[in-house]
């Protein structure tokens, strides 16, 4: 028995179809959350199922295929989840969209990002000044000026007596050495999108680029420690590596391009819209 199903999840439905749930007359059309329950038992899928592939918890699930869409915390996160639900189950998310936003007064306006997370922000600790690391720094550069001074004695002691004997100083090979011209050092190469590819298999990468614009994205590991919290310019890009997962937050996830354990995630997310998202070792996971 499944943890996420009751019996009468179960029932067989007659006749159903993504063909009839779009063209179906106003009146006849069924639910936003009895279509998509009724293609998920005509898809052969439980609601474990479903969860398992679209990281959609089971209790809202439920909620959402009972047409009560509160658990979701607001119109936005319920048209997320909708999207997400119905290219699960086979169903056009357009047409669920649409139904959706007659029901809820339209289509939500898209919610700035930066005072919607101003509460997750973690803010660094005010730490005062370490005076063991100061004085141990004083005491090192005493101690180096003194040895320098002693050194810089010695040598100027040695030219004097040599001039004195009469001895010319070597100066051609000195000045020939110091006029050739040295060679730059080598930049470090920047890590590019192969790197990304030949990733760890025990780890989970992920690449965040901003080609379409600037987005505020945040970025934790499996703790919950922070990676990143900022604003991510148009043109730049941003690289995350865990050993279990990445929890992201993207303000504005239709200017992101994604990444992760080397290939490119493929999503309608559009401008302005608000996506938390996780990966893992195995991700991107197929359909």
């Amino acid at each position: 028995m499944s943890n996420g199903n009751s019996p009468e999840d179960e029932r067989p439905i007659e006749d159903v179809s993504q063909d009839v749930t779009e063209h179906a007359p106003e009146e006849t059309r069924p639910s936003v959350g009895r279509a998509l329950q009724q293609a998920r038992i005509a898809a052969g899928l439980t609601v474990d199922d479903i969860t398992t592939a679209t990281r959609v918890r089971i209790a809202i699930v439920h909620a959402i295929e009972a047409d009560d869409f509160a658990p979701c915390g607001g119109d936005v996160y319920a048209r997320g989840h909708i999207r997400t639900l119905a290219k699960a189950v086979g169903l056009d998310p357009a047409e669920l969209l649409a139904q959706f936003d007659a029901a809820h007064g339209g289509r939500p306006e898209p919610t700035p990002a930066a005072p919607l997370f101003e509460a997750e922000r973690i803010r660094p600790e005010r730490r005062g000044p370490n005076w063991t690391a100061a004085m141990v720094a004083a005491i090192v550069a005493v101690i180096g000026f003194v040895g320098f001074t002693f050194v810089k004695g010695g040598d100027d002691g040695g030219n004097e007596a040599s001039v004195a004997e009469g001895a010319q100083p070597s100066t051609g090979s000195s000045a020939s050495q110091s006029s050739k011209p040295k060679k730059p050092a080598d930049p470090k190469p920047e890590p590019s999108d192969s790197a990304i590819a030949a990733a760890p298999r025990d780890k989970v990468t992920v690449k965040v680029s901003a080609p379409g614009g600037r987005s505020w994205i945040s970025a934790k590991d499996h703790n919950g420690r922070l990676l990143f919290d900022g604003l991510l310019e148009e043109g730049d890009s941003k690289t995350f590596q865990d050993n279990e997962k990445v929890n992201l937050v993207l303000g504005d996830a239709g200017v992101i391009e994604l990444y992760v354990n080397g290939k490119k995630i493929e999503d309608d997310f559009r401008p302005g819209s608000v996506e938390r998202l996780t990966y893992t070792k195995g991700d991107p996971q197929v359909g």
